[in-house]
């Protein structure tokens, strides 16, 4: 094949010249051979455009396309990514979409994304939200309606998100040091080792889940139990014990 103009190389791809131009900018495509002022693009290029293109259409984030083209991530951890992807994947919405399934405000969402609590996913290079994002916004505005102020409730979120966040990188490089790093020095082959670290994510990521909730809900009743018995009314207390909840929680609340 003839070396391409970046337009012929965009026309065949369907890809757009800017676009081209970003991913050389990122590192995920080589520098074209240059005459003066005119680039040429080799077969190479057109290969590596149609792998960027494919992995993005599985999910794949550019910085994990990067890296699997610079073959820092190897041929296991591939189909790991992948089943990363799969695992927050489902239906996706805009931004614009959300607040109209959510009936908020674009605007009020906006600013909710800027301070992080809404935690995109990216598609095709766009930002993305999981259709389950109505279901949190829905119960955002149930917090709203009982009376808790959006600044302090939004303070809280942050709060949320630090820890959360927190937890999750350190079940992460657990994840990569007792799972994929010993399996990374066996003689496997590639597609076992993938294998084998598809099925650990599948366990871990469910598991850790449903750890996490359980203790943070067991936690918050407790609390919720406590200060009812240092601040609360007889009626309070009585009303609260009425709930379902309630005994769930252990603490001793004494004669």
């Amino acid at each position: 094949m003839q070396e391409l103009r970046v337009e012929e190389l965009a026309r065949r791809t369907d890809t757009s010249v800017d676009t081209i131009r970003f991913y050389q900018k990122r590192g995920l495509l080589p520098s074209p051979r240059r005459e003066g002022r005119v680039a040429w693009y080799s077969v190479e290029h057109l290969e590596q455009l149609q792998r960027i293109r494919d992995l993005q259409a599985r999910g794949f984030s550019l910085a994990v396309i990067r890296r699997l083209l610079a073959g820092e991530l190897d041929a296991a951890d591939e189909p790991l990514a992948a089943a990363v992807v799969d695992a927050a994947d489902g239906e996706l919405l805009t931004l614009d979409e959300l607040a109209g399934r959510a009936g908020v405000p674009t605007a009020l969402l906006d600013a909710i994304l800027r301070e992080g609590l809404l935690v995109p996913r990216s598609r095709d290079g766009e930002v993305r939200f999981a259709a389950s994002d109505v279901s949190l916004v829905s119960a955002g505005l149930r917090l709203l309606e009982v009376g808790l102020p959006l600044p302090e409730l939004l303070a809280l979120a942050r709060q949320h998100h630090a820890a959360t966040r927190a937890i999750a990188e350190d079940a992460v490089t657990l994840f990569d040091e007792h799972v994929r790093e010993p399996l990374r020095t066996t003689d496997l082959s590639a597609e076992a080792r993938a294998q084998r670290l598809v099925e650990a994510f599948r366990t871990l990521l469910p598991t850790v889940t449903a750890l996490v909730e359980h203790h943070f809900r067991a936690v918050l009743l407790e609390v919720a139990q406590e200060h009812l018995e240092a601040v609360g009314e007889q009626a309070e207390l009585e009303a609260a014990r009425a709930e379902p909840n309630w005994g769930s929680v252990t603490t001793d609340t004494g004669p």
